[in-house]
């Protein structure tokens, strides 16, 4: 008795809808989870090359934690194609003045650099407060363990 593989088509796949709090939540762990969901590695029917993934929302994002000396030591750069054109930002700025832009670049560390990397990112949505514009699609509340 052969076994066969089974292989996930666009059509086969039904998407949910998660909503996430990132209060007082470890941002590495609490990324790599989502990265987890919207890749749609947590379920049976599984491809690799099948966008077979959830939607995220995250809520709260301001309220995300770093331990250690993380807020004072860790660094995110962004380089324009001008000369001297480096600007350098520590973690403690990106939580307080842009913890969206914060938990979307450690989201897209976590999954494909490919254009099914780039379909599967747009399946997240950030906001910094507890509000979001998603209620039409009657969101599940999901609790991350780690």
């Amino acid at each position: 008795m052969e076994r066969q593989t089974t292989i996930a088509k666009e059509s086969d796949i039904q998407r949910k809808w998660y909503v996430v709090d990132a209060t007082d939540q470890p941002l590495g762990r609490f990324c790599s989870q989502i990265a987890v969901i919207l890749t749609g590695k947590n379920k049976p029917i599984y491809t690799p090359n099948v966008d077979c993934g959830d939607y995220v929302i995250v809520i709260n994002a301001e309220k995300i934690s770093l331990s250690g000396e993380k807020l004072d030591q860790k660094k995110y750069y962004n380089v324009s194609q001008y000369a001297g054109g480096l600007r350098t930002r520590s973690a403690k700025e990106m939580v307080e003045k842009y913890p969206v832009e914060l938990i979307e670049r450690c989201v897209h560390g976590m999954v494909p650099k490919t254009k099914l990397g780039r379909k599967i990112e747009k399946k997240l949505f950030v906001y910094a407060g507890p509000e979001h514009k998603q209620q039409a699609q009657q969101p599940e509340p999901l609790t991350l363990k780690y």
